[in-house]
This record gives C-alpha cells, sequence and structure tokens, in this order.
C-alpha cells in the first residue's frame, strides 16, 4: 500500500489520551496493554505517545500534544479509539470498538452524534483499520461503507490471573460488571435476579452512565451496587463470584467476560452483538430482551454441576486470549503500511 522504499527503524504514533485517568474504561485499558506490549515487542516500532490537550497534565512523560492535525515525523498513526487527526504524511490506522452510537439510542442524542461523526471522519482518514470483532468489523463495513478487505479484525486480550478459586469455594453471588445504563440492560438483570433465592446476591460494579437512575430504581436488598470499582477491587470480586451476568444489548467485544472466564466465573451473557462470538460454548448465552429466559439461565447456573462445566470451558478459553497475540497482529498491520 506504500508507493516508497522500506522504512528503517519505523516510528508509530499513537492517541494515548484515553490511558489517562482514575477510573479507566475498556478502550483505557486496552490502551495501556497495547502501549505497554509494542514498548516490549521485539524488532518492534519505536513508540510515540500523544495525548489531547485535556489530558495533558495528567499525562506520564514522554508526552507530545495531539491536535486536530497529525503529527509529524512518524510513519504510521494508530487512533485507539475510533478518533483520528486531519492527514498528514503518516499512514493512518484506527482502532474500532463499537458503533452502539449509530445502531441503538443507548446514550444522549449529542452523545451519539458527536461520537457517530467523529467515527465516520476516523473511517474516511484509516488506511486500514483494526475491529476488534468480526461483529464490529461487519458494522464498520454496513454502517460506514468501509471496504470490507481493508479491516483486519484483532481480538481483544485478557491477562490471566496466578491462582483461580475452585468452583465450591465461591460465595452465592452474581457480579455485573460494567456501567450502569440502557445499553448494559442492567434493570433485566435486576428483575431477572428475583428467581434466586434470597441467600443469593447481585453485586453491580460499574460507574453510572445512561439512565442508571432508571436502571436502579426499587433495588431488593440482596442487590448491591458498587460503583466503580479498582483493578484490584475488581480482581477480588472475580475470585469471590460464582456467576458473572453480562446479558448487554450491544457490545464490540465484552472484555468482562474474558475476565471472568480466565477467573474460574460462569458466564451468563447474551445471544447477539459480539457476545456470542466472544464467549463461544463457554458461556451460557440468552436472548437478552427476555427476562424469563436470563432468569432462567440464572437458576441453571445457580446449580454447581452446570456451573463447573462452564467454568471448565472458561478457563480454556481464555487461555486463547493473549495480550501478547493481540499486539503482535497490530504490529502486523503496522507492517502492512511501511
Amino acid at each position: 500500500m506504500r508507493d516508497r522504499g522500506p522504512i528503517v527503524d519505523p516510528i508509530v504514533g499513537v492517541d494515548a489520551t484515553y490511558s489517562v485517568g482514575k477510573e479507566l474504561s475498556g478502550v483505557g485499558k486496552y490502551s495501556l496493554h497495547l502501549m505497554d506490549g509494542l514498548l516490549r515487542l521485539h524488532n518492534g516500532p519505536r513508540l510515540r505517545r500523544y495525548y489531547r490537550p485535556h489530558r495533558w497534565v495528567r499525562a506520564p512523560w514522554p508526552k507530545r500534544f495531539l491536535f486536530d492535525s497529525a503529527p509529524s515525523g512518524i510513519d504510521v498513526f494508530h487512533g485507539l479509539n475510533q478518533r483520528l487527526p486531519r492527514r498528514g504524511s503518516a499512514k493512518m490506522v484506527s482502532t474500532f470498538h463499537d458503533l452502539f452510537v449509530l445502531s441503538g439510542e443507548y446514550s444522549t442524542l449529542e452523545f451519539r452524534e458527536r461520537f457517530a461523526e467523529q467515527a465516520r471522519e476516523a473511517a474516511e482518514r484509516s488506511d486500514l483499520i483494526i475491529a476488534v470483532s468480526e461483529f464490529t468489523k461487519s458494522q464498520v463495513v454496513s454502517y460506514l461503507g468501509y471496504p470490507a478487505e481493508r479491516v483486519r479484525v484483532i481480538p481483544h486480550g485478557v491477562v490471566l490471573p496466578a491462582t483461580v478459586r475452585r468452583v465450591e469455594e465461591r460465595e452465592k453471588v452474581v457480579l455485573s460488571v460494567g456501567a450502569v445504563q440502557k445499553r448494559k440492560n442492567t434493570r433485566r438483570l435486576i428483575e431477572a435476579f428475583e428467581v434466586l433465592g434470597p441467600e443469593w446476591q447481585l453485586w453491580i460494579a460499574g460507574s453510572a452512565g445512561f439512565e442508571a437512575g432508571t436502571m436502579l430504581r426499587d433495588l431488593p436488598s440482596n442487590v448491591k451496587v458498587l460503583g466503580y470499582v479498582s483493578d484490584a477491587e475488581l480482581e477480588a470480586l472475580y475470585q469471590r463470584a460464582a456467576v458473572l451476568a453480562f446479558p448487554s444489548l450491544d457490545e464490540g467485544f465484552g472484555i468482562p467476560v474474558l475476565e471472568a472466564m480466565a477467573h474460574g466465573v460462569a458466564v451468563l451473557t447474551s445471544n447477539v452483538s459480539a457476545l456470542p462470538e466472544v464467549a463461544g460454548d463457554a458461556g451460557l448465552l440468552v436472548n437478552p430482551l427476555s427476562v424469563e429466559e436470563i432468569g432462567a439461565g440464572l437458576r441453571r447456573l445457580a446449580n454447581i454441576d452446570e456451573r463447573s462445566a462452564f467454568v471448565a470451558r472458561g478457563i480454556e478459553r481464555a487461555k486463547g486470549f493473549g495480550w501478547e497475540n493481540s499486539v503482535a497482529m497490530t504490529a502486523g498491520v503496522y507492517a502492512e503500511l511501511w
């Protein structure tokens, strides 16, 4: 795709903006894992991190400002969250995590319009696009009209824990991980959870999102809202919980599904969007629009024998999603443009 000779000692610039902050989203964690992996990669490209002005002060050194124009002096620029500056001399790559701003009314109209425009501009400026799942690739192609042959599917990775607590040692806890919002289907999960006995608890870990107040009205006494939790706190929750319930309506990937499987937690998730692709046969798939079906799935996983079978498959599946592989595949995308 490049009309000049091979690049010696190539330099890649990345928009590292989303890796800064106290309450990192999945995109922020993706950014950290990718940048750390690229820096460790043998014979990998040199990396320059750029930050948008509102995150500049909190960013670590070395750092550079990222304005509307593409940086100079680099060979490839990678937008890590479906956003790119105006084109310059560098080739352009963008990662698309999801397109829920186009697929449903899961946020405010202003938010959807702003991020949809950024996504369209990123697609127009991208020489290649990285999609985190085949589902997200299909959305990039259908919603944005981007050529399928220029999309590379590179899934997220997961960090495998040093130890995994045994099934019989776990507490009777159903864990929900992710922002409390309409898209995550929090309200239907709460209603479905009522089918389990009072000895079970539902713990909801995640910051407040779109329509969180509506999602959390009239909570039973055995439902706990934990708010945003740190990585260390989340690790402890994964080691205690018996079940992860993730009946999201729309996901470009679904990182908690992999994280829970890696930690030996049985997973209930949706049969739509990218979630069947990520969970495979290691997750119990349900219709997220059916409170009855979510409830039936929870009842099934309340049985320790059923739960154990899903846990065993989940641990094996998570082993196939290493960040090392994601990093190597990403470096391969850059190399296509040298």
